[in-house]
């Protein structure tokens, strides 16, 4: 069969090193599968991230909206007080701070017929007459089971810590341990009636 011919042309004659002309890249296979492999990546690390959020929220370990108090953390437990001893050996002074005479030396009777040395219980009238709540004064945060104990003996009373009667001072200057109670309106009945023997110094 007769070839056909065609007479040549100007592009039948290409320089040599002539680049191609219109040709199309084509696209590269390996960046196509990188992009995907990076996007399942991520894909999969937000995925991972919901599902622990979820489940600290459902449990209670993560709240969207905390209220003040658990901010503000937990609250500090009130120390517990000590349990009542009573202990003969603590000097008591009893002060009546009351109008009423002879409750002083009532309340002496009854702390000495507890065991109480009458030579280290003294009795007297305090400085005021108008002490609400009979209340037990200790000197020394080891000597509240003391003042606890006293106060079942003597019926009920207030127990506070107070350096306000220091009791007797030792050789080196330091209050010694003393028990001090001061007799309130509570256990008054609102008699103002005397009693000579009421006297004794309201000092300790």
């Amino acid at each position: 069969m007769p070839r056909t011919t065609y007479p040549k042309d100007r592009f039948d004659e290409l320089p040599d090193g002539a680049e191609r002309v219109g040709a199309h890249r084509a696209e590269n296979p390996r960046l196509r599968a990188g992009l995907l492999f990076f996007w399942s990546i991520v894909a999969i690390l937000v995925l991972v991230g919901a599902g622990i959020f979820g489940t600290l929220l459902v449990t209670g370990r993560v709240a969207l909206f905390p209220s003040t108090e658990q901010s503000a953390g937990p609250t500090e437990a009130p120390p517990e007080a000590a349990e009542p001893v009573v202990d003969t050996t603590y000097p008591v002074l009893i002060l009546n701070a009351t109008p009423q005479r002879g409750l002083a030396n009532a309340l002496r009777d009854t702390v000495v017929g507890a065991g109480w040395d009458t030579g280290i219980v003294d009795a007297g009238e305090a400085g005021s007459q108008d002490f609400a709540t009979t209340t037990i004064y200790y000197l020394d945060a080891a000597d509240e089971g003391a003042a606890r104990g006293l106060a079942q003996v003597i019926g009920g009373a207030n127990v506070e810590l107070s350096d306000a009667y220091p009791g007797t001072v030792g050789e080196d200057g330091s209050a010694g341990k003393q028990l001090t109670i001061v007799i309130g309106l509570d256990r008054s009945d609102g008699s103002t009636g005397t009693d000579e023997t009421d006297g004794a110094d309201d000092e300790g």
